[in-house]
């Protein structure tokens, strides 16, 4: 029998974590958990990096920083339609111009 002890579980996770949302990918924050100082629900940002736990590192539009911990925090990808709404208006989180992701 193979189980997988915690350690392994989380840094399996992690791994797709990594290769689902590479730098530079385009998220929805749809609501934090239990962080105290919560991003705003609803707000768009790019994640900078997944760590080794799964906890995505991402800058918000809104000008804030904050990792997105899957399963505590509720997000999703950008999808297609957004981000060729993005790509039109030409603006990106700071207000320059888009560059192909």
């Amino acid at each position: 029998m193979n189980t997988m002890n915690e350690w392994e579980r989380l840094h399996q996770q992690a791994k797709r974590y990594q290769a689902e949302y590479p730098p530079g990918t385009r998220i929805m924050l749809l609501s934090m958990g239990r962080d105290p100082c919560p991003v705003e629900d609803q707000t768009r940002g790019t994640v900078r990096v997944v760590d080794d736990i799964g906890t995505l590192h991402c800058t918000f539009d809104n000008g804030r920083s904050l990792g997105v911990v899957p399963g505590e925090d509720s997000f999703r990808k950008l999808t297609e339609e957004e981000l060729a709404e993005e790509q039109e208006s030409g603006m990106t989180e700071d207000q320059g111009p888009v560059m192909g992701m």
